[in-house]
């Protein structure tokens, strides 16, 4: 994997660049559509890349696991052969999903047992072995096995936890050392920063995860629960640290205004459920600020949904007729409203990336967190 700068914000950190992947380039910003089981939840592979066009998906390391487990998806040649996916795809380590399931999992030194949401069958997550799942899924980025807190979060459990990653870390690596390559593309491999919402630690972790010198860096445990001024001031002090020629993902992150604020503090990549998740519960992002197309005022008003056209059904279908949709419980709107809200998401991110080169994003930036931060 290379990464190159091709161009920074004067007023903040924002930068604009190009992942490269033997699957193909990745231009940042990016935002990166949730796969969670090897399908992005009610849209087609071929809506994905007409409609929405995304650089890069992501899939889950837990889930993809569980079912349909690694070795069908070893048989099939890895994740991309499978789901009938060209273009890029990050895996994270299931860290996420096993901090979710606190009352099915004993996190400990050498690993964390955790009973399945599928089955209620036990298994065990290591740094080893969630590196060879990944190595058999075949995702073009990994992530290490981490472990997520939660918020609020005791100090000392805090720092408890960043000193566990850090060792999973040294077993991750060591273990990616010793393993090939499953397929005829090359995998690259980022680890996570923790340390809660307290400070020091955040600087003790962004400063041991850049000394590893991975080819790009993530931060974890944000986007649990915290304030977003907390979000934020924690993500300004890992940016300032990660080196400045790695790509940064803030992982789990989130709603557009956040994505925003956060590209200009100096992230690169971002992924969440929330475009999907809200979709399907009649929550569309726009430009001009969130609607609900359940409510009432929408069941006569024949304009588009999205006048801006960014995908063909902003303006193929009406917001009374996919209210409608709603109302009748229909499927097609909550596939209709899934491809409008990821069309808006990599939408938002190719427009910071234009005005980042232009010159101008944090006017722009500005301008666009008042206008998102409406109810229409």
């Amino acid at each position: 994997m290379k990464f190159e700068l091709k161009g920074k914000d004067i007023q903040s950190k924002a930068r604009a660049g190009v992942i490269s992947t033997d699957h193909g380039a990745i231009e940042t910003p990016i935002f990166m559509p949730v796969g969670t089981v090897g399908t992005v939840k009610g849209v087609h592979q071929s809506e994905l890349k007409e409609q929405i066009n995304p650089d890069i998906i992501l899939g889950n390391t837990y889930h993809l696991y569980l079912r349909p487990k690694t070795d069908i998806l070893e048989q099939a040649g890895g994740l991309h052969k499978f789901m009938n996916w060209d273009r890029p795809i990050l895996t994270d380590s299931g860290g996420y999903q096993v901090y979710s399931l606190s009352n099915r999992r004993k996190i400990k030194e050498e690993g964390v047992k955790f009973k399945s949401h599928i089955d209620g069958s036990y298994h065990q997550f290591t740094p080893e072995n969630v590196m060879e799942i990944q190595r058999k899924i075949g995702a073009d980025i990994i992530m290490a096995f981490d472990e997520c807190t939660p918020y609020p979060c005791d100090y000392k459990y805090a720092r408890r936890s960043m000193h566990m990653t850090h060792r999973w870390l040294k077993r991750c690596i060591n273990h990616l050392d010793k393993t090939p390559y499953r397929y005829d593309y090359s995998q690259t491999f980022f680890p996570i920063v923790q340390g809660s919402t307290y400070k020091d630690l955040r600087v003790q972790s962004a400063e041991f995860i850049a000394s590893v010198g991975a080819e790009g860096n993530a931060i974890g445990g944000l986007s649990v629960g915290e304030p977003a001024d907390e979000m934020y001031e924690m993500t300004d002090v890992v940016c300032s640290i990660l080196p400045e020629d790695k790509p940064r993902y803030l992982m789990g992150v989130g709603t557009p205004i956040n994505i925003l604020e956060n590209i200009a503090l100096g992230v690169d990549m971002f992924d969440c459920v929330m475009p999907t998740r809200n979709a399907r519960n009649g929550m569309l992002f726009t430009a001009h600020g969130t609607i609900n197309i359940k409510n009432k005022k929408w069941e006569d008003d024949f304009s588009p949904i999205d006048e801006m056209g960014i995908t063909d059904v902003d303006t193929y279908y009406s917001k009374a007729y996919l209210r409608h949709l709603f109302a009748a419980k229909e499927l097609l709107g909550k596939q209709i409203a899934s491809i409008h809200n990821l069309g808006f998401y990599l939408w938002l991110v190719r427009e910071a990336r234009k005005h980042i080169l232009a010159g101008d994003f944090t006017e722009w930036k500005n301008r666009m967190v008042k206008q998102m931060d409406k109810r229409l």
